[in-house]
């Protein structure tokens, strides 16, 4: 049955490509399938032109269409793999050249009759008359130019159709929806079509794997309880995603995409609770707009679900405390929770005894939070700090550090944590050896480096950088605005248009400070005794983003004109570096101040690397070797077989290849060794071979040099003897 398709498919691509040869269709075909978006782009003016607001809908609709079916072709294409009939058919007619991408399902076919529904969509008949015109001639123009089959032409535009519908119908239960629930409906719009754009970029994008992200990867190839200078979280996450699509970008990153999305949520949620839907839907998409949170929604490194995990704690603390509140207020009454709900009537009385259960469930899944957060990354401990201190400073919640919850919350995050305690008693606490020298609290130790003034200038003009300047002056004046008002139910009046007492409102006020600038002033201080990393006070800007929100654009409608342009400017400007960092080809800069220099021409030189292994196989056994991580970790994804790699102490500080098995037992092995740079190969590696001959590989970007590499192909590995820790 499928042999017999396949000769109607083959037949029926002669009878348009040869048999209808004319020298009417020879011109006009490829000018069709070349230009006609020019005919969809005259539809759209005229339509503009007479209907006006009207054709908003309809335009915005057959983009979103065709952006959405011109991916999923692509998808189609690369899991059909079929040949072009231009390369696999004898005798057939080409009027165009034949590009090596896949056959089935044809793009433009997709695209012309994805524009059919949507640019149609509110307007005349006639219009869609027109759009199935031109989408039938453009198929037709495919087969006729000798480059798609009709089959090719039919899935497309099956294809284009689907997801044309599909976009319209999410389109009117969206309208519906925003009618009733408006501030949630815009997140969910926003969070989906950021998502897809990022999964998009993942797949298509411009990056490799930044190296933190390889070794990461290779830390999943070898799940363990912990890891020596992270715990477990990232591994896992990644071998969950790489379990589900493969071990590629793809799956590496799609937890970055999760990740982000759920942070806005959950952010969403905060700052609906704690004053309003506006305020939750300001914070939760300026944390995606924000330059240095944005990177994380693409990028997975821990600080990804980092952030996920402390805003859920946010959020799941406030909860408990507020529970915690209202339940002593009705002890203080002399009524049980069900006592206070029995004036309620039947429909409401169930949801008021659960609004006044028991607060243990929220501390219980607070615990779960942070020893999950804590599993990801250690500053998560600063979630305990903040707490403690905002528990200490506010006399009407001291009370809660009386009773049993915060406790069992905290046992139950450390009985999370355990596996790393675990992990670093059998591995002599390297993990704890390594934190004390990033935090320089190692060796000899000084309150005030030497060089105290570069480090805190660069530290702060780090922050103001990944924030960006008016964002981040604004953050921290709302901070300490909602902190410092005379009245602060006042502003809770002028934001909510809520009655609400002060002690309610204070809590909301010290909680947004306590859980922002400790952390901020801590590595503020830091930069005073050694460099401060950007992203190490990443968790402070959480609550930030709701103070700015309440502040800024909760009260939009009341503050001065100047402050709505300030605003705007600032957001603006973190778009657009937000943008660029994404694509920094558009700025041209050169690789040294090119951010994302790093994280491309990994590929290539996995290509050129497995090139050279794959003449070295034919002379025997052979392993990888590197003297850096980055590199072992990139070749070992990018590598063809993505092979097990090893990386070289030539008196480098430990990383997690010191803790597995190495390459000293591989006797009479050949290797590649790589390195960065162009460089004469280490003695001490030279040594333990018969011979190593040096080739140079050079790595560009735009026609740009990004990085030079030293490549050594080496003979009959001998024995080298290991270097001992002297640096974690």
């Amino acid at each position: 049955m499928l042999e017999t398709l396949r000769e109607i498919d083959t037949s029926l691509f002669y009878l348009i490509n040869r048999s209808l040869q004319n020298i009417i269709f020879d011109v006009s075909m490829p000018v069709i399938t070349d230009r006609y978006y020019f005919i969809i782009l005259a539809l759209m003016i005229y339509m503009v032109s007479t209907h006006k607001k009207k054709t908003v809908i309809p335009i915005a609709l057959t983009i979103i269409s065709v952006a959405l079916s011109d991916w999923a072709a692509n998808i189609l294409k690369h899991l059909v793999g079929r040949i072009r009939p231009c390369h696999a058919l004898e005798g057939a007619r080409m009027l165009v050249g034949c590009t090596s991408s896949f056959s089935m399902p044809s793009s433009h076919a997709a695209n012309s009759f994805a524009i059919i529904l949507a640019l149609s969509y509110i307007s005349g008949k006639w219009v869609r008359w027109m759009a199935l015109t031109v989408a039938l001639l453009v198929g037709f123009s495919r087969v006729y130019i000798g480059v798609h089959y009709p089959s090719d032409v039919l899935i497309g535009a099956l294809t284009g159709i689907a997801v044309s519908i599909i976009v319209i119908r999410f389109y009117e239960w969206a309208s519906v929806r925003y009618k009733s629930k408006p501030y949630n409906t815009a997140l969910l719009i926003f969070l989906l079509g950021l998502s897809l754009f990022r999964i998009y970029y993942i797949t298509y994008g411009v990056i490799d794997l930044s190296p933190d992200e390889a070794h990461y990867w290779e830390w999943a190839r070898r799940l363990d309880l912990s890891y020596y200078s992270k715990g477990p979280m990232i591994a896992y996450l990644i071998a969950i995603g790489t379990a589900i699509f493969g071990d590629n970008v793809f799956g590496i990153r799609i937890m970055a995409v999760v990740s982000s999305a759920l942070s806005s949520v959950f952010l969403y949620l905060f700052g609906k609770k704690l004053f309003d839907e506006r305020t939750g839907l300001a914070a939760a998409v300026l944390m995606q707009v924000i330059p240095l949170y944005s990177a994380y929604g693409v990028l997975f490194t821990i600080d990804s679900p980092f952030i996920f995990f402390w805003i859920l704690s946010l959020y799941l603390f406030y909860r408990a405390v507020e529970q915690q509140d209202r339940i002593q207020d009705t002890v203080s009454s002399g009524d049980s929770p069900r006592q206070g709900c029995r004036m309620q009537d039947k429909e409401n009385r169930a949801s008021c005894i659960m609004h006044r259960a028991s607060p243990l469930w929220y501390w219980l899944l607070l615990g779960i939070s942070i020893g999950f957060g804590l599993l990801t990354k250690y500053t998560m401990a600063f979630f305990y700090i903040c707490t403690l201190l905002f528990l200490l400073v506010s006399k009407q919640h001291r009370r809660i550090l009386l009773t049993k919850e915060p406790y069992i919350s905290l046992a139950l995050s450390l009985i999370i944590f355990s596996p790393v305690i675990i992990w670093n008693a059998t591995h002599d606490w390297v993990t704890l050896r390594h934190t004390a020298g990033q935090a320089h609290i190692s060796g000899q130790w000084s309150v005030v480096s030497d060089q105290w003034l570069k480090n805190f200038s660069e530290f702060l003009g780090s922050q103001i950088g990944v924030i960006t300047p008016i964002l981040f002056g604004m953050i921290f004046y709302a901070v300490f605005k909602l902190k410092t008002l005379t009245s602060a139910s006042r502003l809770w009046r002028q934001t909510s248009h809520l009655s609400e007492s002060s002690v309610a409102t204070n809590l909301k006020t010290d909680f947004l400070f306590w859980f922002s600038i400790p952390i901020f002033v801590f590595f503020l201080l830091k930069s005073f005794q050694g460099k401060v990393q950007a992203n190490w006070a990443l968790p402070a800007y959480a609550a930030g983003f709701i103070a700015f929100s309440v502040v800024f654009i909760s009260r939009w409608e009341s503050i001065k004109k100047l402050i709505r342009w300030t605003v705007i400017a600032g957001v603006f400007i973190s778009l657009l570096i937000t943008a660029t960092a994404h694509y920094p080809a558009i700025l041209k800069l050169p690789p040294k101040l090119d951010p994302t220099a790093r994280t491309r021409g990994w590929k290539e030189l996995g290509k050129e690397v497995t090139r050279v292994s794959e003449g070295l196989s034919k002379k025997g056994h052979f392993f990888i070797i590197s003297d850096k991580y980055q590199v072992s970790s990139e070749l070992a994804f990018y590598v063809k077989g993505q092979p097990v790699t090893y990386c070289v102490n030539l008196g480098r500080r430990m990383n997690q290849y010191d803790l597995w098995p190495g390459f000293n037992t591989l006797i009479n092995f050949n290797a590649v060794f790589v390195t960065i740079d162009d460089v004469q190969m280490p003695e001490a590696v030279g040594t333990a071979f018969d011979r190593c001959d040096k080739q140079l590989f050079t790595v560009f970007s735009k026609d740009k040099k990004l990085r030079d590499y030293s490549i050594f192909t080496c003979y009959n590995f001998k024995w080298m003897p290991q270097k001992g820790i002297n640096s974690y």
